[in-house]
C-alpha cells in the first residue's frame, strides 16, 4: 500500500512543495516517489530534477545508515553514534585546553541551507566553547551581496515584484538553472516566459548563451570579466543621458557626483573595446533599463567568481539605485514575510554599515569577520599556519571542503594536518574520506520542514526568495532506514554540549550583520527538556508574522495575505545610500587604468576557465545518484566548436588543462553557446588529488586546482579568482 503526501523539498534554497509517494516497508514509510505539486500555490507542480530524484538519494546503496571512525591505517569502521559524539565531544575538550577555544572552527556548506537548525545549533555550541571561527560557503560564493549591501546600504521599501517589472538584468546569473536569485525560483523558466509575453525586456550580461540567456531582448555576450566595466558604462549612460531618477537620488542617494566622475571614463567605446561587444549594444542596455517603469538589476555566483566581486555587487546597488528601481511609498511589498517576523516596510534607506575590520581577525592576509562572514578561503591557510591560534580542529555542518574550496592542493594538506576532522554528511564525500569522525545524519524527508529558509535567502541579497507571504510546513514523512543509526545534525551538538556540561544558546537570526527586520528569537536550551526539531521551530517561529499553528492548516502550502504597503519615510529621517563608497570607486579606478589588452592578450594561456552549473546537481550532491548522473558522473569541458578545431580535439578527447598554478584532465563536450575563447567546467567535482586523473570517469576533475588561494584575493573576503581564469589546453 503507499500513499501519496505533501511535503517540501530542501536540497536547495528554493524550498519548492512536491508530493511524496510514500510506501510501507515492514513497517516503516519508504519514499518512493517525488513528483511536483498541482495543488501547491506557489510552485503549481513544478519541481527540478534534483528534487524529483529525493527518494534515490534518501536510499542509495552508498548512503551512510551508521557513523564512522578513521582508523590507524585510514579505514573507516562503524561506531555507534553515542560512542562518536562523546569521542568527539571529549577531543575539542582536549584541544580547547591544550591550545585555546580559537583551535577550534566550523564550516557550514550550502547542502545545510534547508536545515536551519543546523548551523544555528551548531554556532550555539561554538560560541559555548568560546570560540567565533565559524565560517560558511557563504565567502566563496558571493559575499559582494552583504559587503556591497553594507557600504551601499539597503532601501527597506524592497525591490519591485519581477512578475510587474518591465526590465529586467541579469549579470552572470542563469536562474532558470540555479533556482535562487534574479527571478523567482518557482519555475523560472515558466516565469521569464511569462514576462515575456507581457512584454518585459530581459536583459542578460554573459560570456555564454545560457538558458536564460536564449530568453533576453539583449544578451551582452562578453569577456569573462568586465562585468564591472559594463555596469560602469551602463551608470555612465544613464548619468550622462539624464535618465537617471533625480528625485530619487536628491532625496535618498549621498555619492552621487563622486560616482558620476568615477564611471566617466567608461565610455560605450571605451567598455565595447573592453568587454568585445558592440557600444551600440551597451546604449541599448542602458536605455531600456533606465527607460522602464519597472527594473532591478541582480547578479549571481558566475560574475562574482571573477576579480572585485564586492565591486560588481555595489555597482549593480549604484545601477539600480540612481534608476530608484525599489518599491516606493504606498506600492505593494513584494516579500512582506510569513514564517518571519512582521516588519514595517519604509520609503527610506537603512545607511551603510561596517563591512569588514570587526570581530575574529585571522593571522593570514589581514583578514577580519565580514558582513559576509569569516574569509572561508583563508582558513585552510590558518589551518597550516603554526603558532598561536593555529586550528586544530573542523567540523564540517553538510560542506565538503575537498571539493568546494578553492586551491584544492593546499585544502587537502589542511584536512591532513588536522588532529580532529568531523563532518556531518549522508555518504562518504571526498572529505569524509579524511574525516577522523563521520558523523551518519538524517535525510531532509525524515525530519520535519517548512519554508522559512526560502524566505530567509532574502537577507543574502536583492532578489531572492519568495515573491509573496507564502509558507508551508511538513511533518517528517519517511521513517529512517532498518538498522540504522542516525543523527539529526543539530542533535549532535545539543548531545555533544550534554555531555560536556555546556549551557546553549540557541539564537535566530532576522538579517546578516548590523541589518536586521526584527530582534533575534533566544532559546535557553537549558529551560528546555529533551528538545526536539519542534521545539527548535516553534522558537525561531515565535513571532513569525503568520503563526506556525496557521501555516500547518495548510498541507499543500499557502499564500497568505501579501497586501503590506510601503510605509511613508520616519518624520526626520535623514539616512541615505552611499554611491561614492571611496574603497570601492578606487577600485574601480584601478580597473579602469589596467591595461585591459594586455590582460586579454595571454597567448602562454590563451583561453578563460568560467565556473558552470549542473542542472542535475546541487554542488557536490547528487553526483554518485545514477538517476541525475545519468551514467556520465564526470565533469567534461565544454568548448566552442571553433575552439576544438584550433586545439585539434574532437568530441570525447581527453585534454589537461593547466593554469600557471596547476592543471586537470577533463573530457570534451563541444557547446556552440559559448563565447569562442571561453571554457567551462562545473565546479565540485573530483577526488583526492592523489587520485587525479585516474578516477576522471568516476568522480570527474575538481576546479579548485586551477586556483591558489593566496594569489588574486580579494583584500576584504579573501575570495581568490575562481572564474575568468587564463588555461591552455592541450590534448592528452
Amino acid at each position: 500500500m503507499s500513499e501519496i503526501v505533501p511535503t517540501i523539498c530542501r536540497l536547495c534554497i528554493a524550498h519548492c512543495g512536491v508530493l511524496a509517494e510514500v510506501e510501507d516497508d515492514n513497517g516503516r514509510r519508504k519514499v518512493t516517489k517525488v513528483t511536483g505539486d498541482p495543488d501547491n500555490p506557489l510552485f503549481k507542480g513544478y519541481t527540478c530534477p534534483k528534487g524529483r530524484a529525493l527518494p534515490e538519494l534518501h536510499n542509495h546503496e552508498g548512503r551512510l545508515l551508521h557513523s564512522r571512525k578513521r582508523q590507524a591505517d585510514g579505514s573507516h569502521a562503524r561506531i555507534d553514534s553515542a560512542q562518536a559524539i562523546v569521542e568527539v565531544a571529549e577531543r575539542i575538550k582536549a584541544i580547547v585546553d591544550q591550545y585555546g577555544p580559537r583551535a577550534v572552527a566550523f564550516y557550514v556548506g550550502t547542502p545545510n541551507g534547508g536545515q536551519p537548525t543546523s548551523a544555528a545549533m551548531g554556532n550555539a555550541f561554538l560560541r559555548a566553547i568560546g570560540s567565533r571561527m565559524f565560517f560558511t560557503s557563504n565567502t566563496i560564493d558571493q559575499p559582494g551581496k552583504q559587503i556591497s549591501m553594507a557600504l551601499h546600504g539597503k532601501w527597506l521599501g524592497g525591490e519591485p515584484d519581477f512578475e510587474q517589472a518591465d526590465a529586467w538584468l541579469l549579470v552572470g546569473n542563469n536562474p532558470i538553472i540555479s533556482k535562487s536569485a534574479g527571478i523567482p525560483g518557482q519555475n523560472p523558466a515558466q516565469k521569464l516566459k511569462e514576462a515575456r509575453a507581457r512584454g518585459m525586456q530581459l536583459i542578460v550580461i554573459d560570456p555564454r548563451v545560457s538558458d536564460s540567456a536564449r530568453k533576453a531582448a539583449i544578451h551582452l555576450q562578453c569577456r569573462p570579466g568586465e562585468d564591472h566595466a559594463i555596469l560602469a558604462g551602463m551608470i555612465n549612460i544613464i548619468i550622462t543621458e539624464g535618465l537617471y531618477d533625480r528625485e530619487f537620488v536628491e532625496h535618498n542617494v549621498d555619492g552621487f557626483n563622486e560616482l558620476r566622475e568615477a564611471v566617466a571614463g567608461f565610455t560605450p567605446d571605451y567598455v565595447a573595446d573592453r568587454a568585445g561587444i558592440p557600444a551600440a549594444q551597451l546604449i541599448e542596455a542602458a536605455r531600456v533599463f533606465a527607460g522602464a517603469g519597472i527594473r532591478h538589476a541582480n547578479s549571481g555566483t558566475g560574475a562574482s567568481f571573477s576579480m572585485y566581486c564586492n565591486l560588481k555587487d555595489y555597482l549593480v546597488a549604484c545601477l539600480n539605485t540612481v534608476c530608484g528601481a525599489y518599491t516606493r511609498e504606498g506600492e505593494r511589498v513584494t516579500r512582506p514575510n510569513a514564517m518571519l517576523p512582521a516588519y514595517t516596510p519604509k520609503a527610506q534607506a537603512f545607511p551603510p554599515f561596517k563591512a569588514w575590520g570587526f570581530g575574529e581577525k585571522l593571522r593570514v592576509r589581514g583578514l577580519t569577520d565580514t558582513a559576509a562572514g569569516m574569509p572561508t578561503a583563508a582558513l585552510a591557510e590558518e589551518i597550516l599556519l603554526p603558532g598561536e591560534g593555529q586550528v586544530k580542529a573542523l567540523v564540517c555542518i553538510g560542506g565538503n571542503p575537498m571539493a568546494a574550496w578553492p586551491d584544492q592542493r593546499k585544502t587537502q594538506q589542511a584536512m591532513e594536518a588536522l588532529e580532529l576532522l568531523v563532518t556531518l554528511d549522508v555518504e562518504m564525500s571526498t572529505t569524509a574520506r579524511l574525516a577522523h569522525y563521520v558523523i551518519a545524519c538524517t535525510q531532509t524527508l525524515e525530519t520535519p520542514g517548512m519554508s522559512q529558509s526560502g524566505e530567509a535567502i532574502k537577507y543574502f541579497g536583492s532578489g531572492i526568495g519568495f515573491p509573496s507571504a507564502y509558507a508551508q510546513y511538513s511533518p517528517a514523512v519517511a521513517d529512517v532506514p532498518h538498522g540504522s543509526d542516525l543523527v539529526e545534525d543539530w542533535a549532535f551538538f545539543y548531545r555533544m554540549a550534554g555531555h560536556l556540561g555546556l549551557d546553549l544558546v540557541y539564537a535566530s537570526a532576522f538579517g546578516f550583520s548590523k541589518f536586521h527586520e526584527a530582534p533575534y528569537e533566544v532559546l535557553l536550551l537549558a529551560d528546555i527538556e529533551n528538545p526536539t526539531l519542534e521545539t527548535l521551530y516553534a522558537s525561531i517561529c515565535a513571532h513569525s508574522r503568520i503563526p506556525l499553528e496557521d501555516v500547518k492548516k495548510y498541507p499543500h502550502g499557502h499564500i497568505f495575505d501579501s497586501d503590506v504597503r510601503v510605509q511613508p519615510r520616519d518624520p526626520g529621517c535623514e539616512d541615505r545610500l552611499d554611491c561614492g563608497n571611496a574603497v570601492m570607486l578606487q577600485q574601480l579606478g584601478e580597473v579602469w587604468a589596467q591595461d585591459y589588452r594586455a590582460q586579454h592578450d595571454t597567448p602562454d594561456y590563451p583561453f578563460r576557465y568560467i565556473p558552470r552549473r549542473h542542472n542535475n546537481f546541487m554542488n557536490s550532491t547528487g553526483r554518485s545518484i545514477a538517476k541525475l548522473n545519468s551514467n556520465k558522473p564526470f565533469n567534461p569541458v565544454w568548448m566552442h566548436p571553433d575552439d576544438m578545431r584550433e586545439v585539434g580535439v574532437a568530441e570525447g578527447a581527453r585534454v589537461r588543462i593547466a593554469t600557471v598554478h596547476d592543471g586537470i584532465v577533463a573530457t570534451v563536450e563541444g557547446d556552440d553557446t559559448l563565447r569562442p575563447g571561453v571554457v567551462a567546467i562545473a565546479h565540485a567535482f573530483g577526488g583526492l588529488v592523489e587520485e587525479d586523473g585516474e578516477r576522471y570517469d568516476e568522480l570527474g576533475a575538481n576546479t579548485g586546482r586551477l586556483v591558489r588561494a593566496d594569489k588574486d584575493s580579494d583584500p576584504i573576503t579573501g575570495m581568490p579568482r575562481m572564474g575568468n581564469i587564463p588555461v591552455a589546453i592541450s590534448a592528452l
